[in-house]
């Protein structure tokens, strides 16, 4: 007869708070206790993970919306089992979370903060596809849509579109750096041949003549015009405020960038899909031939594809990353943070800050007092 299984361990608040202190990242399902820091320590997302869910019970994240992933995230779960919170309140775990949260020595403009939300009474039904339920919400939908949560979000009721929806990070530069690198060859082997001229649609006689010294600076020129780009479809497209009375206005901003802002750590998410990707790229590509010689359009555009890229690299590190305090990632950041979570209104590059010098959308710095 197999020896019985020996007893769960159990803790209780005080004694989960004490390892949290120590820099722990035990969370719970229920009375079940996870000792998660092996994990968060391993992985790129660990930091958000450890602020904004220790000490905290993350029943809800894998028992809310269906997805086909949620049996496999419980069964993973099991392997950090430690035992079972015991005796004093549960909920006083949590509680004792918040407060410790704010004793630590973090620094305030990289700490998310998350809407604690009562998933039954919410405005929308979280069991169900959210794209469809969104609309109705009205005159309530901006100020909804800009409490993030930290749980994920189905959008749409066909898993084949849902699945189209979503990512891996690595898609982007897998699928976009090798038709960079094509378009780039073959463009500048154009330019080596010495038939790239500019003006030819209105004069002959006076085309300019673009040899292929010219060729980095306009693949240059494509990525500072990606930059451009990215800060006025962020600010002016992904931030324009749907009137409270159009149900598909609001269904058309969530889809594009509100479900971003509800859900902003959902790493699926976090870039953009290869197939609607294409689509838009195609737009920016036939809009560029049409204006400029194909050389030169396909240069720049070229250029740009990969400014796209490194942004939507940016993009996904400034939300899982760990940069060094102090660097050029850390400060950007630190301004990304601000802008999911208190200057939803300004704060729109990505990359650089560069366009929010110049159109004065650079989100305030806080003075720090200075401490002996």
């Amino acid at each position: 007869m197999a020896p019985a299984p020996p007893p769960a361990a159990s803790f209780s608040p005080s004694e989960v708070q004490r390892r949290l202190a120590a820099g722990a990242c035990w969370v719970r399902r229920g009375a079940r206790l996870y000792d998660l820091s092996s994990f968060v320590r391993h992985h790129p997302g660990g930091e958000q993970l450890l602020r904004a869910r220790a000490g905290q019970d993350i029943s809800a994240d894998l028992d809310g919306p269906p997805h086909r992933h949620s049996a496999n995230a419980r069964r993973w779960l099991e392997q950090y089992y430690v035992g079972d919170l015991r005796g004093e309140q549960q909920g006083s775990m949590e509680n004792e979370a918040v407060a410790l949260e704010e004793t630590q020595k973090t620094d305030p403009a990289m700490e998310p903060r998350f809407k604690v939300v009562d998933w039954d009474k919410d405005l929308v039904d979280w069991q169900k596809p959210l794209l469809w339920q969104v609309g109705h919400l009205g005159e309530k939908y901006d100020e909804w849509v800009h409490q993030p949560v930290t749980r994920p979000i189905r959008l749409f009721h066909s898993d084949l579109i849902e699945g189209l929806s979503k990512t891996v990070w690595y898609s982007v530069p897998i699928i976009w750096v090798p038709l960079v690198l094509y378009l780039s060859w073959s463009y500048y082997r154009t330019f080596a041949q010495g038939n790239v001229r500019l003006f030819t649609s209105f004069t002959t006689e006076y085309a300019l003549a673009v040899p292929k010294s010219m060729f980095p600076g306009l693949f240059m020129l494509g990525i500072f015009l990606w930059s451009l780009i990215e800060y006025l479809i962020h600010r002016f497209l992904f931030h324009m405020k749907p009137p409270s009375d159009s149900y598909y206005l609001i269904m058309l901003h969530f889809v594009m960038h509100g479900q971003h802002h509800k859900a902003p750590f959902d790493g699926s998410r976090l870039v953009f899909p290869p197939v609607p990707a294409s689509l838009v790229i195609g737009v920016f590509y036939l809009c560029l031939q049409l204006i400029l010689p194909e050389a030169v359009g396909g240069t720049v555009f070229a250029g740009g594809l990969l400014g796209y890229v490194l942004y939507d690299m940016t993009h996904y590190y400034l939300h899982f990353g760990s940069p060094h305090r102090g660097s050029y990632l850390y400060n950007l950041k630190a301004h990304h943070v601000k802008h999911h979570f208190a200057h939803q209104k300004s704060g729109f590059g990505i990359s650089t800050k560069l366009w929010d010098y110049c159109f004065h959308t650079l989100i305030p710095e806080k003075p720090h007092l200075k401490t002996k």
